[in-house]
């Protein structure tokens, strides 16, 4: 039952967190974004998803028809799965080794993408895929290493240690290259700007997810910002949190969606290339580097 009341809140945040996009991306580019549907457009969530629930699809011809339809309900199912390791007062399945079980559900979102790009059967939706495989196993590495060295610096493997060890002061100002190179891999793992290759609208029309509308669409959005606020969630828990039962914690969770969000608004899109260079050639032997440093810090 709690599980539940928390999935039903996180798809609440969703929807408030697609209208804050849309008005910081309207305050940016100098629009007001949704005004319509409710008191400055707060229905608005409400009302898209609505549409996209009840909208006709159509069934493209060369599609491989199991798979197509089964990728983006995979895709949501394993975002929700993230969420069942929130800390909770009464730790629901935030057991021993939480961050070992989020960094396997984790590596699993890739397959939802590379189905929805190869079942599609389009030239578009397979490139994308492919970029997006290509890029989210990459930062995979270097991020379970950044994720090993918080490990060895609280001695477990358990979100709870974080908050303990947070009492006196937050992670953020020991660890500050820890939480930099986190949140950038982060994005690149998300598919978000300025790393969404996956959605190179000017190169790839919509990217992997270009066969799909209404009912499938809505599934694949509701992935990509369910992780987006647990990324937030991470983030804020792992450095700049000592408590999770107050609205300081939710304020900081909203506000590194915000920085995402803004990143989207204000960066232009990165090359393909330095990307893949950033990781294997700085993030990975940053990280390594990294490890033995925290390893003399435990052993200290």
């Amino acid at each position: 039952m709690c599980c539940m009341i928390m999935l039903i809140f996180s798809f609440v945040g969703v929807a408030f967190l697609t209208l804050l996009e849309r008005k910081v991306l309207g305050f940016i580019q100098n629009r007001k974004g949704p005004m319509k549907v409710g008191v400055y457009g707060v229905f608005q969530p409400f009302s898209d998803a609505i549409k996209l629930y009840t909208k006709e699809f159509f069934i493209p011809l060369k599609i491989n028809f199991y798979p197509y339809w089964l990728s983006p309900i995979f895709s949501m199912l394993i975002s929700m799965l993230v969420w069942l390791v929130f800390p909770y007062y009464y730790l629901l399945v935030s057991w021993k080794y939480s961050i070992l079980f989020v960094f396997s559900i984790m590596s699993l979102s890739i397959f939802g993408v590379l189905i929805s790009g190869w079942a599609s059967n389009s030239c578009y939706s397979i490139l994308g895929s492919i970029r997006a495989i290509a890029q989210s196993i990459s930062y995979e590495v270097s991020f379970f290493f950044l994720l090993v060295c918080l490990m060895l610096f609280t001695s477990s493997s358990n979100f709870n240690s974080f908050l303990e060890v947070q009492i006196n002061m937050w992670l953020i100002f020991s660890s500050f290259p820890l939480f930099l190179m986190l949140f950038i891999s982060f994005l690149a793992e998300l598919n978000r700007s300025p790393f969404d290759f996956a959605e190179g609208e000017s190169e790839l029309v919509s990217g992997f997810n270009i066969e799909y509308g209404s009912t499938g669409f809505a599934f694949i959005f509701l992935a990509e910002y369910l992780s987006i606020l647990f990324s937030g969630m991470l983030m804020s828990l792992m450095f700049f949190s000592n408590t999770v039962f107050n609205i300081n914690f939710f304020l900081k969770l909203l506000s590194v969606s915000f920085l995402i969000i803004l990143i989207r608004g204000v960066l232009p899109r990165y090359r393909y290339d330095k990307l893949m260079n950033l990781c294997w050639k700085i993030y990975l032997s940053s990280s390594l580097m990294l490890i033995m440093f925290y390893c003399g810090v435990s052993i200290l």
